[in-house]
């Protein structure tokens, strides 16, 4: 027997058969002997508050429609985006993150700096449905937009112009905060996004519209649903402005940009693939961080548990719990409002 348990227990070191019982003061078990004792003791908690729920408005639409690749999670039209606005909020569910899907699209996404465009009508629905009562964030990017599925203007060559986009960005900014969003979800990965808009909303007047810098954004193979959900027209891949999944330190020096920059919050995105950068970043700043369960991690989950061969309600908890284990202070996902009631149960 090891010297060191030896010293602990001359018992074992002796010779005895089994340690049980030889150690009656180091029993870890103890605390966890009921639910209301590992209730007690639990070191990590999700709280409805930390839940952000996308949600997905499509232009035209009289009912919601199902997503076939999201089940449970469906297209609105704006009378289901507001009933489901209110239902978040009667959770207590802390953020909803909108997302437009347009009738029309073109080169630039003209429909997202329409005033009157889906994703704009839609903030300034749910705004007068729920007031200042959850955090309506927007969705500031172009990829829904655009005929081409990318996040931003292209060249000639079909390169994706940075700076070009980054004008735009100043535009959807405006627009979306005139609409009622109380935070932009900055997710092009462009380089100067954050600076660009905030000088935008300060300009016209938006100083208390916040910044959520989907700082770490990865281009990850997790979001295929997603695409289905807003019906992109992608034909390629986003490698060339989305982090490179073999990159780590790279990931610390773009949060560092975008909070040298004004972002209010960060983002990592996807979660549950990169635990280590959201547990690295969250160790190094000082401004909330958070993290988006994408379609891809809510797709698998909920495939497994259709097929019986996971429980359903344990796995969605247990995600959620290692998120926030990680660092995150803010957790978008799909399970949001049914996770709400579940922890509040």
């Amino acid at each position: 027997m090891s010297s060191v348990l030896g010293k602990l227990c001359p018992a074992v070191e002796a010779g005895a058969e089994s340690p049980v019982g030889a150690f009656p003061a180091v029993r870890p078990r103890r605390l966890r002997t009921t639910s209301a004792m590992r209730r007690m003791v639990a070191e990590h908690r999700v709280h409805p508050a930390d839940l952000m729920h996308p949600m997905f408005v499509r232009e035209g639409l009289a009912d919601p429609r199902p997503i076939t690749s999201l089940p449970g999670v469906v297209q609105h039209s704006r009378d289901s985006l507001r009933k489901a606005a209110a239902e978040a909020v009667a959770a207590g569910v802390g953020g909803l993150m909108l997302f437009g899907i347009p009738a029309e699209r073109d080169a630039i996404g003209s429909a997202g700096t329409d005033p009157d465009g889906v994703l704009n009508v839609a903030l300034r629905d749910v705004r007068a449905e729920v007031g200042d009562e959850i955090v309506i964030v927007s969705d500031l990017c172009l990829d829904e937009f655009t005929s081409h599925g990318h996040c931003g203007v292209l060249t000639a060559d079909g390169r994706v112009d940075n700076d070009a986009t980054l004008l735009r960005y100043a535009e959807l900014a405006v627009v979306q905060a005139d609409a009622g969003a109380h935070m932009l979800g900055l997710s092009g990965m462009m380089d100067g996004q954050v600076a660009v808009v905030r000088a935008a909303l300060d300009a016209a007047g938006h100083t208390e519209v916040s910044i959520l810098a989907y700082a770490a954004k990865y281009a990850s193979a997790f979001y295929g649903p997603f695409r289905d959900a807003v019906e992109s027209a992608l034909e390629g891949d986003r490698k060339t402005y989305q982090q490179d999944p073999s990159n780590a330190a790279e990931a610390l020096r773009e949060v560092a940009l975008d909070i040298a920059e004004g972002a209010d919050v960060v983002m990592v995105k996807p979660a549950l693939p990169y635990l280590d950068i959201l547990h690295a970043v969250s160790s190094q700043v000082t401004v909330p961080v958070a993290a988006y369960q994408v379609s891809g991690e809510y797709a698998m989950a909920e495939a497994a548990a259709a097929n019986g061969w996971v429980d359903r309600e344990r796995v969605l908890l247990e995600t959620l719990t290692s998120i926030k284990r990680a660092g995150a202070g803010v957790i978008a996902t799909y399970w949001a409002t049914e996770a709400a009631y579940l922890l509040t149960r």
